[in-house]
């Protein structure tokens, strides 16, 4: 069972959330917050597998309570609820304590997908802001793709090898599965890389992944 905190100060947002996580056996909503620093005081009270964070909300907002949790709780993965509006938001949080980022009038699907992926562990974008930030990073921005060449060439072939997946979205288990190494020993490389990368979070390293062109080489395998 995912258990899950949900954050919002729009009652009618939550309640609209609450339902679409209702229909998934395996998910199941442990408390509502109304605001940020409630979201936080929640988080370290019930240890949640996921927390779904609204971008603003009032006390403390969402990215900043996404660090706090992020500090506090480690173990538990945040997302983001964010609208095409808030393209500032995204980038600032892409260096924060968030794991996933979903758009508030996205499919449904998505958030269930979000959830999940989160909760084993991923980093998920929603779809149409993944586009947004790839974009981003390849609109004309050469120098940045020729330094993060340069960072990942530093690493191993098979520390290449697992930033590639992180970057395609896979969890631990799944990179375990696709490469032939147990769990523990993913997440051994995935210490290493971050260390050796100087990357605070599995998005920045997805964020970097894409932008040394290690995702294409993926889908060409």
């Amino acid at each position: 069972m995912i258990r899950v905190l949900l954050a919002d100060d729009e009652g009618m947002v939550r309640a609209g959330i609450r339902a679409i996580l209702g229909t998934d056996a395996d998910v199941e909503v442990v408390a509502e917050a109304a605001n940020g620093r409630e979201a936080v005081d929640l988080a370290v009270a019930h240890r949640p597998d996921v927390v779904l964070l609204d971008v603003q909300m009032p006390v403390l907002d969402g990215l900043d309570a996404a660090d706090e949790i992020h500090r506090l709780v480690p173990e538990t993965g945040v997302v983001i609820l964010t609208t095409f509006s808030e393209d500032e938001y995204i980038a600032r949080a892409l260096g924060g304590g968030a794991s996933g980022f979903l758009l508030k009038a996205g499919d449904p699907r998505e958030l269930l997908a979000g959830v999940h992926a989160v909760a084993d562990g991923a980093a998920y974008l929603s779809p149409r802001i993944a586009q947004r930030v790839i974009a981003e990073l390849h609109g004309g921005h050469l120098t940045r793709a020729t330094a993060a060449r340069a960072r990942v060439d530093a690493l191993t072939a098979r520390e290449r090898d697992v930033l590639a997946l992180v970057g395609a979205g896979l969890s631990n288990a799944e990179i375990g599965r696709r490469l032939h190494l147990v769990e523990g020993t993913v997440k051994a490389y995935m210490t290493s890389v971050m260390d050796r990368l100087d990357v605070r979070n599995r998005v920045q390293a997805a964020v970097l992944a894409h932008e040394a062109g290690l995702i294409s080489r993926e889908a060409d395998r």
